[in-house]
């Protein structure tokens, strides 16, 4: 097949490198000021783009806005099949993805404000992606897999619903990174301070059925 010219080369990776930019500033821009707070202008400046690129590219703000929940999302996914859960017993996988889903919401804000800020709108957005439920399907297939091969070796107790349990590994979590301001202030205590994050896993897997709760998870 006959390469493009390089003209037109040059031209489709210049129209990618503006999608690029325009979506990373996008994200920032809706996590830290929500969809209703989110300015095109503000995204426009920060992506070194014009509003006619980002309605070309997205359809307009609402078209944006999904495509920047899509894009955290898909970070997520992308990270968490790299797992090499396969070559694990079934408790390391389990503990592995875990881990990693613990460290992955701590290094991610903006995915914790994107989310929380849709949950407030009772995901009217997100209903409207298709990619999402392709990018969140193989999560819950991985988990199944580590489930069923923990039930089959006698790890795991049989009857382990994989999206109840994920749910679970996510709140875990999440919830004191979505709530920690609240939380600061009604103990008193700063939730987003080093140390006190830094105590915060072990007491949070002892309490996840993936690792020690005996009577949760294995028999």
């Amino acid at each position: 097949m006959p390469q493009a010219p390089a003209a037109q080369r040059k031209k489709t990776r210049s129209a990618v490198d503006t999608r690029e930019r325009i979506l990373r500033a996008a994200v920032n821009e809706f996590a830290a000021k929500g969809f209703s707070g989110g300015r095109i202008e503000a995204i426009c400046k920060s992506a070194r783009a014009n509003i006619r690129m980002i309605y070309h590219h997205f359809g307009g703000k609402e078209g944006l806005y999904i495509a920047a929940l899509e894009e955290t999302l898909s970070e997520l996914r992308k990270e968490e099949l790299k797992l090499d859960v396969d070559g694990a017993s079934p408790m390391e996988a389990m503990l592995q993805l875990f881990e990693f889903t613990y460290e992955h919401f701590a290094a991610h804000p903006r995915l914790i404000s994107l989310l929380s800020g849709e949950n407030l709108l009772k995901a009217k957005f997100l209903k409207r992606s298709k990619r999402t439920p392709v990018i969140s399907s193989p999560v819950i297939a991985q988990l199944r897999k580590i489930v069923g091969r923990g039930e089959a070796g006698g790890q795991f107790r049989e009857g382990i619903d994989p999206l109840q349990l994920y749910v679970l590994i996510v709140s875990v979590s999440y919830f004191h990174l979505s709530n920690g301001h609240t939380l600061s202030v009604i103990f008193e205590k700063d939730i987003f301070n080093p140390d006190w994050l830094a105590d915060h896993p072990a007491p949070a897997a002892q309490s996840a059925p993936v690792s020690v709760t005996a009577s949760r998870v294995t028999r």
